[in-house]
């Protein structure tokens, strides 16, 4: 995959003019230069409590949260995104990391049969923008949207005031947005995925990410993303890795999300932290080897079998 130049870079019209070289630098770092964005989701120590960091199939290197760190500073990765507090304890020993920041995160002790899902704001763009002058390497901030929820409202109003103020201060961003609630009867439902990666849109997010539709009768998960790779229109859209699975199995999707569904990248998170840390480095070059190189399944599955390597430098 070629790379791109700083001419490449859309800058939407909601950065403000001082800030423009920023977000560029912000963008070209989170892509690698490619326009594809290789996401490293740390922020399951709020969403799913201990649950994915230590138990049954999981290794034992993950209990510890500066596995974290070093995944991403071993590996090739576009951004670790984590909550503020998480970054700010650890960057200090990995400033060559690109950081985005979970604006907003909730626990999942509260299940959607008792309650709608609302993911309220941890911290303020302000907060955020201080640590980065203080010289953590921030270049975006993520959000997370339960469209359908009945608390969608609060959530709509909130990333879209944050998208914009973090494009006036030149950071890009991100949004999750996952259909979520009582009034949700099926959140793989495609056509309610592709909605998803409009409102993303509207709300002016760089990029977007979102879970995988369900196969239907007679076209493909990859097949039916492309509707919601369209529908994104000019943000980017990345699909959630979810739980972990096997490595070939997992490559071989994510060759087709991005070539069939013409996804922008990837997010993924359990599917490399809840591996040892040479597996999980492996993994993660095997991944980005697809996303940003274009490397196809069986190359990158050859780079997580220790058959090849992959480094930053093989991105043309």
């Amino acid at each position: 995959m070629p790379k791109i130049s700083r001419d490449d870079v859309r800058i939407p019209l909601d950065v403000m003019p001082e800030f423009k070289e920023a977000y560029i630098d912000n963008y070209l770092a989170a892509t690698r230069e490619t326009g594809r964005l290789m996401l490293f989701a740390c922020d399951q120590k709020i969403e799913h409590l201990n649950n994915d960091f230590y138990g049954e199939g999981i290794a034992e290197d993950d209990l510890d949260p500066e596995h974290l760190f070093k995944i991403g500073s071993q590996a090739t990765i576009g951004v670790l995104a984590g909550q503020r507090g998480l970054i700010a304890m650890y960057a200090e020993d990995y400033p060559e990391i690109n950081y985005l920041v979970k604006m907003n995160s909730k626990t999942n002790l509260v299940k959607t049969s008792q309650k709608d899902p609302y993911s309220g704001q941890l911290t303020s763009l302000e907060a955020v923008l201080d640590m980065r002058d203080a010289g953590v390497n921030v270049v975006g901030i993520g959000y997370t949207i339960y469209l359908g929820s009945e608390f969608e409202a609060d959530m709509l109003s909130e990333a879209g005031e944050l998208i914009a103020d973090a494009h006036a201060n030149g950071l890009i961003t991100v949004l999750w947005i996952y259909p979520r609630g009582g009034a949700v009867a099926d959140e793989k439902d495609a056509q309610l995925i592709a909605g998803a990666a409009g409102v993303a849109l509207c709300l002016g997010s760089d990029f977007v990410k979102v879970n995988p539709p369900k196969d239907s009768a007679d076209k493909s998960s990859a097949e039916l993303l492309s509707i919601a790779s369209t529908a994104a229109g000019r943000t980017g859209l990345v699909c959630a890795g979810g739980s972990t699975v096997d490595a070939e199995v997992f490559l071989k999707q994510l060759y087709d999300q991005i070539h069939i569904g013409k996804a922008s990248g990837n997010a993924t998170g359990r599917n490399i932290h809840q591996r040892s840390l040479d597996e999980a480095v492996r993994l993660c070059n095997a991944i980005s080897s697809i996303t940003l190189a274009d490397y196809d399944a069986q190359e990158a599955l050859d780079v997580f079998e220790g058959k090849d390597s992959f480094s930053l430098q093989d991105i043309k």
